[in-house]
């Protein structure tokens, strides 16, 4: 069975639910789990720097006796590191730079029995139409999931933007109306996560 825990996005401005968020991803695993971090959703020049970040954000949640270890995903090497890990833990992004690099996968066996962990822009990535706050429309996820799904949902995600504020319910009203419309929509708070295990 995989587990999926999606994220809406800005943990580090939550304390409380980054915790449980950190802790619901170990939930039912050995007291030694191995973390496979992936920053494909960003510039290739910031993954090392901000692995020792990540990792360190997920090591001060754990509980006291769950001591997690910490893996690099790298394209030429994901296939097998995937297979060694017990939670792929994708970091949040851009939407269209992680697809670029997902789609050279079988994702589906490549998530098989694993938890899998997203934030923001790969949470979009596993589901089947999303809305998102850099483009501000509607777009196509990888269809792991059958929802829809806006993350950072009433944030003040782009209030600095020169394009002004988000409204929030045009996006939610423009993800109902797109794509296939019998799909329930999940629009998480930042911070906020949901669970699917299949």
């Amino acid at each position: 069975m995989t587990k999926f825990v999606l994220n809406s996005g800005a943990i580090k401005n939550t304390p409380a639910l980054k915790k449980q968020f950190h802790q619901e991803i170990v939930k039912g695993l050995s007291k030694k789990p191995h973390f496979l971090l992936c920053n494909f959703s960003q510039g290739r020049e910031y993954w090392e720097v901000k692995f020792g970040g990540y990792s360190n954000s997920i090591r001060e949640d754990m509980p006291s006796d769950i001591t997690p270890s910490f893996e690099l995903a790298m394209p030429n090497m994901f296939v097998k590191q995937c297979s060694q890990a017990d939670i792929i833990y994708f970091h949040g992004g851009d939407d269209h730079l992680l697809q670029y690099w997902m789609k050279q996968f079988d994702i589906n066996d490549l998530f098989k029995d694993k938890v899998v962990a997203t934030s923001s822009a790969s949470s979009d990535m596993l589901v089947t139409h999303y809305w998102t706050c850099d483009w501000r429309q509607c777009a196509d996820g990888l269809a792991i999931l059958p929802i829809k799904f806006i993350p950072h949902y009433q944030s003040n995600f782009g209030d600095i933007d020169p394009r002004g504020p988000i409204d929030w319910q045009k996006a939610y009203d423009e993800l109902a109306a797109y794509g296939n419309t019998s799909l329930p929509i999940h629009a998480l708070k930042e911070g906020e996560f949901i669970i699917f295990e299949r």
